[in-house]
This record gives C-alpha cells, structure tokens and sequence, in this order.
C-alpha cells in the first residue's frame, strides 16, 4: 500500500483541518489506548505457556514493543492515507465517507488487478487472527468461574461463542466503522477497570512478586482457600459508576465530556478501580484476619 500510495500521499491545500481541541486529543487517545489495553483481560491465558524461568522482564518488553509498534505503524499509516483520500476519486469512492477501511485498502491496491484483490482478502481473512484467541479466553473464562462449567468439553463454548459471533458480525457489517469504534471504546472502559484492579493487587497485595508465596499455585482450584472477589466486583462497579458522567459516545455523552473536556471514561475508570480496590481489598484482608484471631481464642478457650 505504501509502495503504491506514496506518489499519492500529500496535503491537500484546500481543506483546512479543524484546530485539534484537549478533548478531541483526549478522545482519540482514548480509542486508541482501549485497542491495545483491551489484550489485558485474556494475555494470562496465554502467559501460562511461557517458561517458568524466562525473564519478566523480557517477556514485558517483547509484549509492550509488539503492541506499541505495531499500533503506531498502523495508526500513522492509516492516518496518512485517510488524510490524503479527498485528494485521490478513487480512494474517495472506495472509503465511503470514512467508513470502509477495507473499501480504502482495496482502493490502493486497486492498480494491481487480482493480486491487489488477493492481497485485500488476506487482509479480511487477518480478522481470524484477532477472533481466534477471544474464542480461547472465552471457553477457559466459563471454566474459571465454576466447576461445573468444566463438564462440557471446551470446543463447545468455541461453538457457542461463534454462534454469537456471526449474527453480531452480520449486523455489525452494516455499518462496520461505526460499531467498531463504539465496540472498542466500551472494551476499553471495562478492560482499564480490569487492569487497574490487577496491577493494584499484585503491587500492593503480592508485592509485585511471582513467586510462589505470592500465588501459590496449589489452591489454585481450590475455591476455599482463595481470595472471595467481593472487593474486585465492587471496585469494578464503583469505577464504571465513576466513568459514565466521563464518557462519550454516539449513543451517550456524559455531561461532564459534554463541556468539552473529551472522553475521559477510561482515565477516571482505572484511578477509581485502583483506589477503591485498594481501600476494600484491604478492610477485607483486616477483616480476615480479626475473623482468624477471634477463632483461635475461642479454640483456646475450648481447650
């Protein structure tokens, strides 16, 4: 695309872009932030399959210069041809008021007959790629929240999680850039709270450590001797009642967005979830504890 493009590729003097606002960068960050920090919530099922002995450290830098690179190749690439399109009719034609990518891809490649055809279907084939591993994360996900979940061999939650796919995917085609970018933000919103509930308790409560005092893998199936979840549901309710007056959306603005300040759901949703997981991760712990002490007095007492 760039190969052909590039001749292409200039500013055209008679549009005047629109002065960027702090709310429409905020905004755009915010999309952009939700399409990688959205891997958060199923990376761990796959981080399973990593050495033990392999460096935290190089598997963190591996994993955040493959999203970071990737993301700002794609970004600045699609920035580039999006922008010059009003310059080029058949680009124009092809982007459909910007809401085809596919229609822009195609349009570029237009010049090399069937194989620029060939290359746009490898393209729309490459969604498998992204479909595939949420399939995955949603049959372990069932597991992980009740026994009997594991009854049903795992292929028939891929099944299931197909047969909801394609009619959301055939709807969704309709107006495909629409809902993607809507889509993305509310993943966005959901997985940040996620992820501040996380790092907040393998900092503050595991002591950033891996070992296996910190996670003991031996009660990782045993549902009694593992943490309740009560704060991490209720951290993560108070950090998305704390989002809506933040957020902005085609279906919902926010009235605090609505001054202009931008979508800033995902911001305010990540500092409520680490506060307020924090606070009650801890009464919890302290009521533990207390519950632990009084129990051994009246063993005593017993005895």
């Amino acid at each position: 695309m760039l190969a052909l493009g590039y001749p292409q590729l200039r500013v055209n003097q008679s549009v005047v872009p629109p002065t960027p606002t702090p709310g429409s960068i905020l905004s755009f960050a915010s999309t952009v932030a939700s399409s990688m920090i959205s891997w958060c919530t199923m990376t761990p099922d796959y981080g399973v399959y990593h050495s033990p002995a392999a460096s935290s450290t190089r598997i963190f830098v591996y994993t955040y210069l493959g999203f970071v690179i990737s993301s700002i190749s794609g970004h600045a690439l699609g920035v580039a041809f999006a922008a010059a399109t009003p310059n080029v009719p058949v680009w124009k034609a092809a982007f459909q008021d910007s809401t085809s990518v596919g229609g822009l891809m195609y349009g570029v490649l237009s010049p090399l007959g069937g194989f620029g055809k060939f290359l746009t279907v490898l393209v729309a084939l490459s969604v498998a790629g992204v479909c595939a591993p949420i399939m995955y994360t949603f049959s372990t996900s069932l597991m992980s929240v009740a026994h009997w979940f594991c009854l049903v061999p795992r292929w028939v939650y891929i099944l299931v999680s197909e047969a909801i796919l394609i009619p959301v995917a055939i709807i969704g085609a309709q107006k495909f850039y629409t809902t993607f970018v809507d889509i993305l933000s509310v993943i966005g919103y959901w997985s940040t709270a996620f992820a501040g509930i996380v790092i907040t308790d393998h900092v503050l409560f595991r002591g950033a450590s891996f070992t296996e005092t910190a996670y003991p893998i031996a009660t990782w199936d045993a549902p009694g001797l593992l943490p309740r979840g009560t704060p991490a549901v209720l951290a993560f309710l108070c950090a998305f009642g704390a989002l809506v007056p933040f957020m902005s959306q085609a279906w919902y603005v926010g009235p605090v967005a609505r001054d202009g300040s931008g979508d800033c759901g995902i911001y305010v949703g990540f500092v409520v979830a680490v506060l307020a997981y924090a606070v009650l991760r801890w009464l919890e712990k302290w009521w533990d504890t207390r519950r632990e002490v009084e129990v051994r007095e009246e063993d005593g007492l017993k005895a």
